[in-house]
């Protein structure tokens, strides 16, 4: 990359003129401001007490000796103490040359040493996927494409909520209300129909605790001694001693939710390499409890219970199995971690989680490190913020979510009207239509979300997403399209240009130095894990694109070799913006 070069020339400068080693590691340089000119710049006050030279003198010595000695340097700015570099034309030219055609442009090549396992989704099988899952799987799905694209060997995989109280509570209202009710005769999709019945137990639990504390208990002990939660635990007791009607009508629900959550996984274009589930892990997770206790890492209470204290790590006493021998959250998560590394040897474990979870997963490492686990120091919580909604916030207890298949229909509904008020695909069949809402709507709702940093909490605002001007994903979707026209429209034209014969006007040199940074852009936002980062750049380069669309017309052009430099970048752009968006979960229309 032309900054290592010009590390690597400042490094040699500096030992030249003023006899200081300095490696190039350890210089740094910036893109130049935009109201200067220059494509980078260097600070010299750091220089001053070897140079004994003010900082313009300082700064200008440096200039002549690499206008002398780096032949890809053009010009150079001396601004106070800032050499502001200008890189040649041809430099530019020549990257677009040999990268131009290359489909493979700013993926690495395979270079892990070791797997990286990330695991996304994680849902109850006493619900549907709502907008928060939607975040989680949509993070998830990118960073793992983005690790894969810095040359990563990454798995995925889905850890599936599918046994404790909370799936007890949907099977305990469906025994009581149900009637022997299924998807087919409700006209429900599986995970719909199972969630329905979470609801209307959580209805009749808040009315028997709101009875016991008119009849004297207070509230904590209505909570307890309620007939719904109580009969919740009994379902949970017996799960786990093996009941078999219980397992039997366990099954019967988990297939509704499985077969409902594929259908919306499909929609979402998200996939796994394995599924966990809590039913199995939990057993493993029991194992190493034992194993803690033998090793004296956990302690046992006089009621049977049993706890790790961390109170020197500053997260406090924490229980990892309950006195009536069922087990806890963190009991399955040890017992999938385990799972984990003996399937595919990773190291390390990202955790796509929620924020609300920050405490568990630092709990979870502590535990793993006490236990001397060789996978303990890779586990990595990648916290996110919730999204919540302009009317607050969602309780999927109280049926107040906004389902992700609904929200799902409601954008492809949006990208309809607002691609039929533009009138520009008369003619296309019915179909390519549908294919083409789907595109725009899910290219909205992904961007719309993976755009905000995910440690952030945001606001989700359908209306705004969909918009085909600004920072939206329709809006880089149909600059692609854009560029699909324009190259239809040029037909086999020559590719191949001399690039002395070729003068690069402001608009188009950026455009140039946009796309020369797409493997930085890639590397970054894999070393931050952000998403964010490269719908960042994918904005910046569809705007870069559109003034130069609007001040450089392809078929105008009369210079063969302009013509075909500008043909050049319009399939590097085209194709940066597929493979950007690719890595994000995100398809791109040829036509809009």
């Amino acid at each position: 990359m032309i900054q290592d070069l010009i590390k690597a020339q400042l490094s040699y400068a500096i030992q030249q003129l003023f006899g200081a080693e300095i490696s190039p590691e350890d210089i740094v340089i910036e893109k130049t401001a935009a109201n200067f000119e220059g494509d980078f710049t260097y600070v010299v006050f750091p220089l001053l007490k070897i140079s004994r030279k003010n900082p313009e003198q300082t700064a200008q010595i440096i200039g002549d000796f690499l206008l002398q000695h780096f032949p890809e340097l053009d010009s150079f700015q001396v601004v106070k103490g800032f050499l502001n570099l200008s890189i040649k034309q041809q430099y530019w030219l020549s990257f677009l040359q040999k990268s131009g055609l290359n489909q493979h442009f700013g993926m690495a090549e395979p270079n892990s040493k070791e797997a990286v396992l990330v695991e996304y989704s994680s849902p109850n099988t006493n619900k549907p996927l709502h907008l928060g899952h939607i975040r989680n799987n949509l993070l998830g799905y990118a960073v793992a494409q983005i690790l894969k694209a810095n040359g990563h060997q990454v798995y995925t995989c889905n850890l599936v909520n599918d046994r404790g109280i909370h799936i007890c509570k949907s099977m305990y209202a469906w025994m009581q209300y149900g009637n022997g009710e299924t998807p087919e005769s409700a006209g429900l999709k599986g995970d719909h129909l199972v969630g329905k019945y979470y609801v209307i137990f959580d209805k009749q639990y808040k009315q028997e605790i709101k009875d016991l504390i008119q009849q004297g208990l207070s509230e904590d002990e209505a909570a307890k001694q309620a007939p719904s939660i109580l009969a919740a635990q009994e379902l949970l007791v017996k799960w786990e001693a093996g009941d078999e009607e219980t397992l039997s009508i366990w099954k019967r629900m988990n297939a509704w939710v499985y077969k409902g959550f594929e259908h919306t996984y499909q929609k979402m274009g998200v996939q796994f390499d394995q599924y966990y589930y809590e039913s199995n892990t939990y057993l493993l997770g029991k194992e190493i409890v034992q194993e803690g206790l033998e090793k004296g890492v956990f302690y046992t209470k006089d009621n049977g219970s049993v706890w790790i204290d961390l109170s020197e790590e500053g997260l406090d006493q924490k229980l990892v199995l309950r006195a009536d021998g069922t087990s806890v959250y963190i009991t399955q998560d040890l017992g999938t971690a385990e799972l984990k590394y003996s399937q595919f040897n990773c190291n390390r474990s990202i955790y796509v989680v929620g924020n609300e979870q920050e405490y568990h997963f630092k709990v979870l490492q502590q535990i793993a490190l006490k236990l001397e686990k060789p996978y303990a120091a890779g586990i990595y919580h990648l916290s996110y913020g919730m999204v919540e909604l302009p009317n607050g916030k969602m309780k999927s207890r109280e049926g107040t979510v906004v389902d992700a298949d609904d929200l799902i229909a409601e954008m492809e509904h949006t990208a309809k009207e607002t691609t039929e008020a533009l009138g520009k695909m008369e003619g296309e069949s019915e179909s390519a239509l549908a294919q083409l809402y789907h595109t725009i709507g899910m290219g909205a709702l992904k961007y719309y979300l993976l755009k905000v940093d995910p440690r952030k909490k945001m606001l989700f605002n359908p209306e705004e997403s969909i918009d085909f001007q600004g920072n939206t994903g329709p809006f880089i979707q149909y600059t692609h399209a854009r560029i699909k026209s324009i190259l239809r429209m040029v037909g086999e034209q020559a590719e191949q240009f001399n690039l002395n014969q070729v003068n690069l006007s402001k608009v188009e040199k950026d455009l140039l130095v946009k796309l020369y940074h797409y493997p930085l852009i890639i590397a970054e936002a894999g070393k931050e894990m952000s998403p964010g980062v490269l719908c960042n750049y994918v904005f910046e380069l569809a705007k870069i694109f559109s003034l130069f669309y609007h001040d450089h017309p392809i078929m105008k052009e009369i210079n063969p070799d302009q013509k075909a430099f500008r043909i050049v970048t319009c399939k590097l752009t085209s194709q940066v913006i597929k493979s950007g968006f690719s890595l994000l979960g995100i398809q791109v229309p040829d036509k809009m």
